[in-house]
């Protein structure tokens, strides 16, 4: 007999109430939750923003005393170890004659971007608004004597956008007591943080949060040293001043509102939560005059639906000259993302991830209610086929133009298929949507599903990862398996096949960032569909990367097998031996089964 049984009706009556009030408090939001959920609304909704580098590192814009510095345009100092004193001349040389607010807003707002983050301060520790907590500002310091931060202001509430200051709160290079100088202030000893933090970076995140009107984001970085004390006290203090202003991840411990991918990194997969990613559209975030790396339009594009495909944000850089000019092959490329944006913009705006758990051949999918978007990279040549929706579709539209596709839905080899009549030709080269109509929430396979181009891609981040004693074998944000370096460890994933046959077996790896460091020569078992494939993995050549272009992928052909039969299929891959001291190990992106020709 349960206890309840024995309680009077009365009794039950009250613990039963307690019980369900119990339950319904624990499904309710706590009021900190509530507000970040308010916080978020805007940016959810907004889904693409300008992030501007500007500075008085524009000056020397990579050069130092007539030499070219190696690395980021706004980390001159850093790199070339700028003496405060030396750096501190560049203020006076700044006089930004041609910034214009209004023109920077509208090159924003005609990209289809709803909110600007520009830098107050960066790690050189130059202010670029009026500051009374330090006389080293664009203010004081320049003989441009305006304040940009506040016709910035002024234009993006004119316009309707949000503006948002990034803040390095951590590394600021001009102050003793403050992270990353070590060239003027090499005695780690002296330094006081905590001094820096209550004198300078909590006046001015004050000051920014006071006299500039709604704010929508203080944008921290590199937290670093920061305790999760401290962390928390800065995102406490910009939400105690303005209670809808924003924190970004980077403040450091998890006191972000959101998350923050690392730089020019597209995340893939399932995310815990919001996420944002920055992007330069060359190499640098600060302007330097020897960078002509421009990524084209349809790159920035095709990004774009990737990140909010995934549920980000897209917060893509420019980095204006000392005279205040957006270069103008930063102008061109909005301008081109403008035009797309103009007629896809539905596909874009208040979207939410898709609902496959990976990407498809052709491109990406995003979500609204009662809506699917298909944007669609590689357009099919005999029409296009899409597995796994479970939901009957009303219809299919492309954006551009608004033609009306026809479409069937049926059972082939246990998959559910959609197939589209799509047009020979693409109505847009960088990236044609087609929305699906479809009825009710939308149900898919979560499966890993073959392709209708006959792959199975088994991607790193659908893995189940087993890891030996001690291993350091993790997921990174990227969605690329890394620090696999102890022969214990594996990797096993379930899938399924609807046209069976022979399958040449690929590893694809991925170098490290601008190809500095690729480790081969483990020895990889693969056993599927009762085969088992032994190989030394080797370079077999590369693959382009869209998605994380500064990480170059690596081809590594292990095999063949064959797949007797329609079904579901388990793949497992182990190292049986790895080199000793390897640096990065197996970086594995995924394995692939392509059709044997």
């Amino acid at each position: 007999m349960t206890r309840l049984a024995v309680l009077q009706p009365n009794m039950r009556t009250l613990l039963i109430t307690s019980v369900l009030g119990a339950a319904l408090a624990a499904a309710q939001p706590s009021a900190d939750e509530a507000a970040r959920e308010k916080r978020l609304e805007w940016w959810r909704e907004a889904r693409f923003g300008m992030f501007i580098h500007w500075g008085i590192y524009a000056v020397p814009a990579g050069e130092w005393n007539g030499k070219p510095i190696t690395g980021l345009g706004e980390w001159i100092m850093n790199r070339a170890r700028i003496p405060v004193g030396e750096y501190e001349k560049l203020a006076s040389q700044f006089n930004p004659v041609k910034f214009n607010a209004e023109e920077w807003v509208r090159i924003a707002k005609d990209a289809g971007m709803k909110y600007i983050t520009i830098t107050a301060k960066h790690h050189d520790g130059f202010a670029m608004f009026g500051s009374q907590a330090s006389k080293y500002n664009i203010v004081d310091a320049t003989p441009f004597h305006r304040d940009p931060m506040k016709e910035l202001a002024a234009a993006c509430q004119k316009e309707g956008l949000k503006l948002c200051f990034y803040y390095s709160q951590t590394q600021d290079w001009h102050e003793p007591d403050a992270d990353g100088n070590t060239w003027d202030f090499p005695d780690e000893s002296k330094k006081d943080f905590a001094k820096y933090l209550e004198e300078k970076a909590k006046p001015q995140v004050r000051e920014l949060l006071t006299n500039y009107g709604p704010i929508g984001m203080i944008w921290f970085d590199t937290p670093r040293i920061i305790t999760k004390e401290q962390s928390q006290e800065l995102a406490t203090l910009v939400h105690e001043l303005q209670p809808a202003c924003l924190v970004s991840g980077r403040v450091g411990h998890g006191a972000g509102d959101y998350d923050s991918a690392g730089d020019n990194q597209i995340s893939v997969g399932k995310v815990r939560r919001e996420w944002e990613t920055p992007v330069t559209m060359n190499d640098t975030w600060g302007f330097r005059k020897d960078d002509h790396n421009w990524k084209p339009a349809t790159v920035l594009i095709r990004q774009l639906a990737q990140v909010v495909s995934h549920g980000g944000n897209y917060l893509l850089n420019v980095g204006p000259t000392a005279l205040g000019e957006i270069p103008q092959p930063s102008v061109e490329r909005l301008a081109e993302v403008g035009r797309w944006m103009k007629v896809n913009e539905q596909s874009i705006r208040g979207t939410t991830a898709g609902p496959f758990p990976y990407d498809e051949p052709w491109g990406v999918i995003t979500s609204k209610k009662g809506k699917l978007f298909l944007h669609v990279f590689d357009w099919p040549r005999e029409g296009m086929v899409l597995d796994g929706l479970k939901n009957k579709v009303r219809s299919a539209q492309l954006l551009a133009g608004g033609k009306v596709l026809d479409v069937s839905q049926r059972d082939e080899n246990g998959f559910d298929a959609l197939r589209i009549d799509t047009p020979a030709t693409p109505p847009d080269l960088n990236d044609s949507v087609i929305a699906l109509e479809i009825e009710g929430e939308a149900q898919v396979d979560p499966s890993l599903l073959q392709q209708p181009d006959g792959v199975v891609t088994l991607s790193a981040y659908m893995a189940n990862l087993h890891k030996a004693a001690g291993s350091k074998m993790n997921l990174d944000s990227r969605g690329v398996i890394s620090d696999w370096r102890s022969a214990g460890d594996w990797a096993d994933w379930s899938f399924k096949v609807n046209h069976p046959g022979v399958f040449n077996v690929v590893l694809v790896t991925s170098e490290q960032k601008y190809g500095r460091g690729w480790d081969g020569g483990q020895h990889v078992v693969v056993e599927v569909g009762g085969k088992t494939l032994k190989k030394t993995v080797a370079a077999g050549g590369k693959q382009e990367n869209p998605s994380n272009p500064y990480w170059p992928y690596v081809i590594s052909r292990i095999g063949r097998v064959r797949l007797e039969k329609a079904g579901s299929y388990a793949l497992s891959l182990k190292t049986s031996a790895i080199p000793a001291n390897q640096k990065y190990g197996l970086t594995l992106v995924s394995v692939r089964l392509a059709p044997a020709k």
